[in-house]
């Protein structure tokens, strides 16, 4: 081959020219792994294809794969026809997917050609007698030729009819023709559909028409491979079919890419409200099944839907036409878009999916879709979708899609097959009634008048759908370019629409981007350890609506993709989507100021519409280039002559190569050779070439898997060895998310050793448990043998549940019954909870909230981590060999050893921080929950004669307030999710003998979850003892568990914000002692307090924790000013009681209310009395509560309600006048120290922006 041929082919049009039909040497073949049945009459199987001619033998950058391009132009291989049935020609396409994430296209014209050869129409006979011996002892013994379906909806007592649609499939050597198809393919570098499907009809109809064509097919065919370039960029071209010219155009580089199929047809098939439901399942990277009879829908809504996707592009196995042989590739536990070619009739019930819990199942035909179970909606759904309707609306076009899913279009599909059987036709309409069947289609009226006719008898003609029938051909023709203007010109508005989102969506991405690396081989080799995207702060600068979507999207291997290319291109160029997509965005901004509505949710509409359209009218009016016309070639005489009906064999010699003195040939090779000396240049720079090249793969296809399966080979080997990917693939992808969920949930620490992002977010964790749960159904579902039900967990955990259960009813488990009761330091006993895999299924299967399997294997999977025991269940549910066996092929993911235990140590290290993701999402389940309260044995007081009491708040709820029996001291209840505990009330009645109490703690634990809260007291309860506290309130603490339980569950996550580890309140009194702290101490935990509040109001509403931790736990705001008002403080008195703070808050509420009765009217007062008035108020509604709260009780109340109310910093002055403080207070107090007690006041202060809500457990009985 010249190098002519070879040299020019990346700016040649076309690459190949291909011919696949039947190969007449090795005659009928019948296809195995099509999986066909051989129940079948032989005209209805399969057989196999062969590449009959292509030319030229290869390109050098495109070599050519002749058992892939076999593949995919006859999908299904050979399949024969005879006279009565309809052999209309069918047009697909089809792309393939090179290893470098590259694509090829190829367009396929497939047609029927008569048999000529004697032996296959001898051998077909032979197959055709024995399939009817074999089948006609009965009539419908298993019929299965392609009208299968059509029968089995006829009466079942029409024998007839079923008599006569079985000889359909009959043939007979004497009396029938027989016809096999062939296909003729171009294979291009860009998808040119329009122009290829013209070239190919007009072929095609060379072949068939009675008249030879102007030129032998050899000229045609030589001039698109080797004489018609690519037209430029921003240009048009012309060139020249058989009959007519041929235009075809290309965007410039600052228009969004070249996309030729049909977007009008996709909104017909689908409807913008299921376009846009499987569009965001494709961008969060879900397994997308396409499901049609016709290859060319499944390709056109794949081709469709990622170009929609622009700047981003799909990552993953993309296979729009998935061929017969290669099925189990649907096995594959990756994200994946593929198209599965439908068998006429086949109901979507007797699909057999290795793995639903994450596919979008689209039926094209049906105009239906499946979506996986709650996954987020797209920013602005409805705008959305009201924009592109009102884009589809001006070209005509419903928005909710046309297609025949019509009671009128049902009424008439059963009518065509009523045709079909009466007319012994094949499961095909002759030419007429075609026409008048696509004509209905969605046409009521019509539809009504053909039914009409068809009861009265009467027969419809040919309907013109164009009106005379003299229009003439040229009209036709204009008319069909014009259309062509109105399809191009609505797929590019319709691209600009979604466009226009993610340019306002992703408008200040580049802000978040980060820049880490020196140069490219130091970015490239660490890029697995980098983070280049705050997705944090990106997250937290979005509207509240668009969280749930982004949160996902961000996490993404298109995203991922995306940001790695912004960042490569400070070295490289520019990935051109890229440059396209910043270009946009910064004419954005130029045109509006974007940066006051940053966080707007407004809707705002694509504004270059119009503009958009004329590029691309201007350039097919105005044609810009015209290739060489189609001339005679130097050939053979008499080869190549034409014989109607039949592709003639080429002359081989003509079309090997191209001609030599070709003008932009030799263009591209200087181009080529100045790109040559370039990379010679930069090699001799930069690093070794293929060092580079293989770190640049591994970037980019970091977290990837295979882009499309391997056509070519289907030996067993190559099977074994994309398996093997897969395994590899999933264990690669277990590493890099528990790593990021570990990364994200450690805080501060991982951010002190260099480990990127500081603060997760609730809504982040959400988003990488939900891709957790993903992964594990994927796992579940690799190399499963037999399906059973939607989530592939979910149906081993079931059944190894039932395997155990029969084990315990014969003999009594003894899984980890572990010791009964737990000690404490004060001989506490809390029941000790079993661990059981069973157990935790059984909480599952009880929670009513959980509808389907896929939320129950979820669920199951959320429980675990929160108990830190997913790795346990899961090695207990593997350790069940056989049943894993019997589930599992033996490539799957789950019986490769090495990799499973692997599997199971990644999960392990996720017991190193606590997750409350069960209960977060449960929030309106029913949970049990066990208290115990513990006194000090110590003391003779450890039981009360008294009626003691118990309430439990947390973030979700409350208990209210429960009775206990008073010699167990234990009680369990069941309530509402109450989220996590923050604080527990405890009290008695005061009755009997012995009414005082001194309690240790009180214990609560969620009996699902295991989680166990201690709530330190240390203090008595009862009149005359203490500060004469009957109630109080009480702070929990999450307990660790105990050293002797699983050592991997003693490391914990460093607590979110400072909140308190809650050691033993000190009661106030003892403060005098040796503990006591100094003055800096005191300011200095004032200020760590005012400081943790703000902050607490800095985060997201839903991330925020406690508060009332921050104002009443161990380090918070009380406790800070308890240090600070008994600092001097003279409490202790000899043989008198301890005086408390709050004695001194009442001594001052006297001396205010006895100075506002003595007259002064200056204006000073006025406001000194005012304030005063408003602090008795709250002192006496504080101690006329009918709560028992005691006096440090009665503080904490009055600073927390203060603070609420924004009044602590007027109090504070008011009790520093008062004078009793010289009475009360030593001379170094703090309180007589003015300049400490202004910092105090400004420190207090800067709490007055935020609105702080107490819980309904602190301020219980207080009215103001």
């Amino acid at each position: 081959m010249s190098a002519t041929g070879s040299g020019t082919a990346p700016c040649r049009f076309a690459h190949y020219f291909v011919v696949c039909g039947i190969d007449t040497e090795t005659g009928l073949e019948p296809d195995e792994l099509a999986g066909e049945n051989f129940e079948q009459s032989p005209l209805r199987r399969t057989f196999k294809s062969k590449v009959l001619a292509h030319f030229p033998e290869t390109v050098e950058w495109n070599p050519f794969d002749q058992d892939a391009v076999n593949m995919l132009c006859m999908p299904k291989g050979l399949s024969f026809r005879t006279q009565v049935d309809n052999r209309e020609p069918q047009f697909h396409s089809y792309l393939i997917t090179r290893e470098d994430g590259s694509r090829t296209y190829g367009f396929v014209l497939t047609f029927y050609e008569e048999v000529t050869s004697k032996q296959i129409c001898t051998a077909m006979q032979t197959l055709y007698q024995m399939h009817h011996a074999e089948h006609s002892g009965s009539v419908c013994a298993s019929s299965s030729c392609s009208m299968d379906s059509l029968a089995s909806s006829l009466d079942e007592g029409d024998a007839t009819s079923l008599n006569k649609l079985h000889c359909c499939s009959s043939y007979d050597m004497s009396r029938d023709t027989l016809y096999v198809s062939k296909a003729l393919c171009l294979i291009t570098p860009l998808p040119f559909m329009q122009a290829c499907r013209k070239f190919l009809t007009q072929l095609h109809r060379a072949v068939s028409s009675q008249q030879p064509p102007p030129l032998p097919l050899e000229s045609y065919i030589h001039n698109i491979l080797y004489e018609v370039p690519l037209p430029p960029p921003g240009r048009s071209l012309k060139f020249h079919g058989v009959y007519e010219p041929i235009v075809c155009q290309r965007p410039s580089p600052s228009e969004l890419p070249l996309a030729d199929y049909s977007l009008k047809q996709v909104f017909e098939l689908l409807g913008v409200e299921n376009l846009v439901q499987v569009f965001t399942c494709v961008l969060l990277e879900m397994q997308i099944l396409l499901y049609s009879q016709d290859y060319q829908r499944l390709m056109t809504v794949a081709e469709g839907i990622t170009t929609l996707l622009f700047p981003f592009q799909w990552q993953h196995v993309y296979v729009p036409i998935l061929p017969a042989s290669l099925l189990h590739f649907l096995d594959a536990p990756v994200p994946y878009l593929m198209g599965l070619q439908s068998k006429e009739g086949t109901d979507r019930s007797k699909l057999e999916l290795p793995q639903e819990a994450n596919l979008c199942f689209v039926d094209i035909d049906n105009h239906f879709i499946e979506l996986p179970e709650d996954f987020p909606q797209f920013p602005n759904k409805l705008e959305f979708i009201q924009e592109i309707s009102a884009v589809l609306l001006q070209f005509g076009i419903p928005p909710e899609g046309s297609l025949p899913c019509s009671e009128s279009a049902t009424k008439l599909k059963s009518l065509a097959l009523h045709d079909l059987v009466n007319d012994k036709k094949n499961g095909n309409l002759p030419g007429d009634a075609l026409a008048v069947f696509e004509l209905l289609q969605g046409n009521a009226t019509l539809e009504r008048l053909q039914a009409l006719a068809k009861r009265t008898g009467v027969t419809v003609g040919r309907v013109q759908t164009l009106g005379d029938s003299t229009v003439k051909e040229k009209d036709g023709r204009l008319q069909c370019e014009e259309e062509e203007l109105r399809d191009a010109t609505l797929n590019v508005q319709v691209r600009e629409v979604f466009a226009n989102r993610f340019s306002h969506m992703f408008a200040d991405y580049e802000s978040f981007v980060i820049q880490s690396a020196m140069d490219l081989e130091s970015w490239l080799t660490n890029r697995e350890q980098m983070h280049n995207f705050d997705k944090a702060s990106f997250l937290s600068d979005q509207p509240e609506p668009y969280l749930p979507f982004l949160s996902h999207f961000i996490e993404t291997q298109m995203f991922a993709t995306f940001i790695d290319n912004k960042i490569m291109s400070q070295w490289e160029v520019t990935e051109p989507l890229l440059r396209v997509f910043d270009s946009r965005i910064e004419k954005m901004r130029l045109y509006n100021v974007r940066i006051p509505n940053l966080r707007s949710s407004n809707y705002q509409k694509s504004t270059i519409l119009k503009e958009s359209a004329q590029s691309i009218e201007q350039r097919l009016m105005k044609i810009d280039h015209t290739a060489v016309h189609p001339h005679l070639l130097d050939m053979k005489i008499g080869q190549g002559k034409y014989e109607q009906g039949f592709f003639p064999k080429l002359q081989a010699d003509v079309l090997a190569a191209g001609p030599t003195n070709n003008k932009w040939a030799s263009r591209t090779g200087t181009a080529q050779r100045r790109k040559d000396r370039l990379r010679q240049h930069s090699e001799h720079l930069g690093l070794d070439n293929d060092l580079r090249e293989k770190y640049m793969q591994e970037a980019r296809s970091l977290g990837k898997s295979l882009r499309q399966p391997k056509l070519s080979d289907l030996s067993p080997a190559v099977i074994a060895q994309t398996n093997w990917k897969f395994v590899e693939g999933l264990l690669k992808e277990c590493r890099m998310k528990t790593k990021r969920m570990l990364v994200e949930k450690m805080g501060h620490e991982a951010v002190e050793l260099g480990h990127g992002e500081a603060n997760i977010t609730g809504l982040e964790e959400n988003t990488l448990i939900a891709s957790l749960c993903d992964l594990m159904e994927r796992i579940w579902s690799h190399g499963l043998q037999v399906k059973q039900g939607k989530s592939a967990l979910w149906s081993h955990l079931l059944q190894y549940q039932e395997r155990e259960e029969k084990l315990e009813q014969t003999a009594v488990s003894p899984v980890l019954l572990g010791p009964e009761r737990r000690k404490s330091e004060s001989g506490l006993t809390m029941p000790f909870l079993r661990v059981s895999l069973i157990q935790d299924m059984r909480h599952i299967q009880n929670v009513s909230e959980i509808k389907t399997d896929v939320g129950r294997a979820r669920g199951w999977i959320r429980l675990s981590l929160e108990k830190k025991l997913l790795s346990q269940h899961l090695k207990q549910l593997l350790s069940n060999q056989a049943l894993t066996k019997k589930l599992y092929k033996r490539y799957a993911f789950l019986r490769c050893e090495e990799e499973k235990e692997q599997f199971l140590y990644h999960l392990l290290t996720l017991n190193t921080v606590d997750y409350f993701c069960f209960t977060s999402v449960f929030t309106t389940i029913m949970i049990p929950y066990r208290a115990v309260i513990i006194p000090i044995k110590k003391l003779s007081n450890a039981i009360t004669t008294s009626n003691p009491w118990v309430g439990v708040s947390g973030e979700l709820g409350d208990s209210g307030v429960m009775q206990i029996p008073k010699n167990v001291l234990e009680i369990t209840f069941e309530c509402q999710n109450l989220g996590k505990l923050t604080t527990a009330q405890i009290g008695h009645d005061n009755s009997g003998l012995l009414a005082k109490w001194l309690v240790d703690c009180v214990m609560v634990r969620n009996e699902i979850t295991g989680h166990t809260y201690k709530f330190p007291c240390g203090r008595w309860l009862g009149k005359g003892v203490d500060d004469g506290s009957l109630e109080r309130i009480l702070i929990g603490e999450l307990i660790i568990p105990c050293a002797d339980e699983d050592l991997s569950k003693q490391c914990r996550t460093p607590p979110l914000q400072r909140s308190p580890t809650q050691t033993r309140r000190i009661s106030i009194t003892s403060l005098a002692g040796k503990n006591k702290p100094n003055a800096d101490q005191i300011q200095e935990a004032i200020g760590e307090a005012v400081n943790n509040i703000v902050k607490h109001f800095h985060k997201p509403e839903k991330e925020r924790g406690s508060l009332t931790i921050l104002l009443c736990g161990e380090n918070g705001l009380v406790s800070a000013l308890e240090q600070f008002f008994h600092h001097g403080f003279k409490s202790s008195r000899i043989f008198q009681k301890n005086v408390f703070v709050w004695d001194f808050i009442e001594k001052a509420m006297a001396y205010f209310e006895m100075t506002d009765q003595i007259g002064d009217t200056e204006e000073g007062m006025e406001s000194f009395r005012s304030k005063c008035k408003v602090f008795c108020h709250y002192v006496n509604a504080i101690n006329i509560t009918p709560r028992n709260i005691g006096k440090d009780g009665k503080f904490q109340l009055l600073v927390c309600l203060g603070a609420r109310d924004h009044l602590l910093p007027q109090w504070i002055p008011l009790l520093v006048e008062c004078p009793l403080i010289t009475r009360m207070y030593e001379e170094y107090a703090l309180l007589r120290d003015h300049l400490t007690v202004n910092s105090l006041i400004q420190a207090l202060q800067t709490v007055h922006e935020f609105n702080i809500t107490l819980e309904s457990s602190l301020v219980k009985g207080i009215t103001l």
